[in-house]
């Protein structure tokens, strides 16, 4: 952090090669590169993808916080967002929702997901990052545009990106720094895992 509270996009990048130094912040890598930190949760009874009602989007909420809140983000959470661009510019965006739903965010990285693919028709990844103080409700926008699948590829993290939390239309992904830590919020959570062997 700045002194004016604003990112420091070098340092956050060298934090997160420290911290994660076998995966890019691609949300949809983590559980791939370090599957035995992982765990995933559903968000909805029975593992339905979509909520229906305001009092399905309350247990979506319900459930994301009841996890973050353990995973005690205090006082800070930060939220990475990520957009798609034709060029390595990060506008225009393909998915304006993610500017609505986090305005504040400043331009982390940009990254190239598939560098072999023709770079006439390459797509960009436009990350982008922010912190806000922690307290329920301070993400919803955010959440229920996952869950909506307006946007994806969302990272939550502590600042000092100690776990990672990548909510996605259906539940979240989460890596913890250790198997054992992984194994307890495994077992708090059991009745919010899937009944798949994959845990998918």
């Amino acid at each position: 952090m700045l002194p004016n509270g604003s990112l420091d996009p070098q340092a956050l990048s060298r934090l997160w090669e420290r911290q994660w130094p076998e995966c890019p912040p691609v949300a949809h890598w983590l559980r791939g590169h370090y599957p035995d930190r992982w765990i995933r949760f559903h968000s909805l009874p029975e593992s339905k993808r979509y909520p229906d009602s305001e009092a399905e989007y309350a247990i979506v909420l319900d459930r994301h916080y009841t996890v973050l809140n353990g995973l005690d983000p205090s006082p800070d959470l930060l939220v990475i967002t990520a957009d798609w661009t034709d060029t390595p510019a990060p506008t225009p965006p393909k998915w304006p929702r993610r500017s609505e739903v986090a305005p504040a965010a400043q331009h982390w990285q940009t990254l190239i997901e598939e560098p072999g693919d023709d770079p006439d028709f390459r797509t960009y990844t436009q990350l982008y990052a922010e912190t806000r103080p922690w307290c329920p409700g301070i993400i919803d926008a955010v959440l229920r545009a996952v869950a909506d699948d307006e946007i994806y590829s969302v990272i939550l993290s502590s600042p000092d990106l100690r776990w990672l939390y990548h909510p996605y239309d259906g539940g979240a992904d989460v890596i913890l720094p250790t198997r054992a830590e992984r194994d307890a919020l495994k077992h708090r959570h059991r009745t919010w895992l899937s009944t798949h062997p994959s845990g998918l």
